[in-house]
């Protein structure tokens, strides 16, 4: 899939060049993955996301490789979010 983001030529999105742009949304654990406990935050009602740094990325993403650090672990959501997608489309243009 071919896309378009701001000033940045029309490119496939691969792992090469995705800048982890979802990486910055919030993420809720709807189900047990295997997610480690040092990465989820609990909020006042009892819901688990994964927890975001003051940087407002996520807590496993690996910050010069811009690759999650619990992949095989990470949550439904993120298994569920395609590269290339409509949404992840999205988010590149929101973030790039």
């Amino acid at each position: 899939m071919a896309i378009e983001v701001k000033n940045i030529p029309t490119a496939e999105v691969t792992c090469a060049n995705c800048q982890a742009c979802c990486c910055r949304l919030e993420v809720m654990i709807i189900t047990d993955t295997g997610v480690p406990e040092e990465h989820i935050a609990v909020d006042e009602w009892g819901a688990e996301t994964m927890l975001r740094l003051d940087d407002g990325w996520c807590s496993a993403v690996d910050r010069e490789t811009l690759m999650c650090t619990i992949y095989e672990n990470r949550p439904w959501i993120c298994r569920e979010f395609e590269m290339g997608s409509y949404e992840c489309v999205e988010e590149r243009k929101a973030c790039l």
